[in-house]
């Protein structure tokens, strides 16, 4: 195994997946998907409504409580009116998601646009109603930035209406693309997990979508604790390692947010000796990501809220364990008064990399060439292959409306 997650070959994280694999609806009920489980070197399988009886009482969950937001917008241009896409992206003007979305003046955001070379400029009506009231949303073409665009949004009647209300009524839900069919009525509940709470995604943390509230209550009843992180997904969570090594992808960057109470629950579990398991890749990346954020040193206020690509295997601090980090950070936030904290991720875990605060993810089956598959990988390293060949072999379904498993770190 390479010593930089810079020399891993990507072709080392490839598998061959069938298109008729791809589950383009999910199953009738969300606790009926199958299960398949690893630990230990041992897989076994079963259906994910067993959950509650798969994992050691005193485990605590942590899921994403990130709620996915009507990101695709389609605006007639020109005199045949063919539409362009904008799919907003992340805001920019506020800067927060929260205030962004809660704004009921104008707002920017960065977007991508389909057809953009049909809009070279100016600005773009689109009328739709809300809450029984006809508005006229703008959208105004602003600074190209890479592939990326600057647009600028505003509706009439002005300041009654929050932008968070304008983009429910007039966008859509984006589906991953590798679906390869359009939105339907029901994905405006079943893409959304039902914990989902923090509006900000555009694309739903897919490893909670299997539970229910029937779930939940099992866990606790099994006195299983439930926490939860934000991590709002980003649409570079699909964005395929085109690279030969690592060291050619830049990794997606995603906003999160965690506060005190999570912080201290996570040392309490670690001082116990206790198991975590993330409820997804964007849960694990965001607790991860917790062992960075306390730097205590090169930073005015002792964060270090912005954890870069290669931070896994560039830490300037110390060796220390995962409790002592995080008690570290946990006093900090004490000291400092700021129990809440945001920031933004692009963590790279690979089998290069330690996972230091998980033991247990639950997740889907992933795109073969992807970063969240390396992810798999260093939790269970080269059995990665025989899991997903197992998967493959026994018809489990794949990716995000696909099948769960509860992968235990080796």
């Amino acid at each position: 195994m390479p010593r930089s997650a810079r020399d891993l070959s990507i072709a080392d994280f490839t598998y061959d997946l069938p298109d008729e694999r791809i589950a383009r609806h999910p199953v009738a009920r969300r606790e009926e998907a199958r299960q398949l489980v690893y630990r230990d070197g041992k897989i076994t399988e079963g259906i994910f409504r067993d959950l509650p009886e798969r994992l050691p009482a005193g485990t605590l969950l942590i899921g994403n409580r990130t709620r996915v937001i009507h990101a695709r917008l389609h605006f007639p241009i020109g005199e045949g009116k063919r539409p362009v896409e904008i799919f907003c992206l992340d805001p920019l003007q506020p800067v927060e998601y929260a205030m962004s979305l809660g704004a009921q003046t104008q707002v920017q955001w960065k977007c991508l646009i389909g057809g953009n070379r049909r809009w070279k400029s100016g600005v773009a009506d689109l009328e739709v109603e809300v809450n029984g009231q006809q508005i006229t949303l703008t959208a105004e073409r602003g600074k190209q930035r890479g592939n990326s665009f600057d647009v600028y949004f505003s509706w009439t009647p002005e300041g009654e209406l929050t932008f968070g209300e304008v983009l429910a009524a007039a966008g859509s839900i984006p589906l991953p693309p590798y679906l390869g069919r359009q939105t339907e009525a029901a994905d405006q509940d079943r893409y959304q997990t039902v914990f989902a709470k923090t509006e900000g995604s555009v694309a739903a943390p897919t490893a909670g979508l299997h539970f229910t509230p029937e779930t939940l209550a099992a866990l606790q009843k099994r006195g299983i604790d439930w926490e939860e992180v934000t991590l709002h997904v980003g649409a570079g969570t699909f964005k395929p390692v085109s690279s030969p090594t690592l060291g050619g992808h830049e990794m997606h960057r995603e906003y999160f947010e965690i506060n005190l109470p999570l912080v201290d629950r996570i040392c309490q579990q670690l001082a116990a000796g206790k198991p975590i398991v993330c409820v997804g890749t964007t849960s694990l990346r965001c607790v991860e990501s917790l062992f960075y954020v306390a730097n205590g040193a090169d930073q005015p206020d002792g964060f270090n809220t912005h954890i870069g690509q290669w931070a896994a295997e560039e830490a300037d601090f110390p060796e220390k364990t995962a409790l002592a980090r995080l008690e570290c950070l946990r006093d900090l936030m004490v000291l400092s008064g700021n129990h809440e904290l945001n920031g933004y991720t692009s963590i790279l875990l690979s089998p290069a990399s330690d996972i230091r605060i998980a033991d247990g993810l639950i997740t889907n089956f992933h795109q073969p060439n992807s970063t969240l598959l390396l992810l798999v990988a260093a939790f269970v390293g080269d059995d990665w292959k025989r899991i997903y060949d197992y998967a493959l072999e026994n018809d489990f379904r794949f990716l995000s409306y696909g099948d769960s498993s509860l992968l235990w770190k080796r």
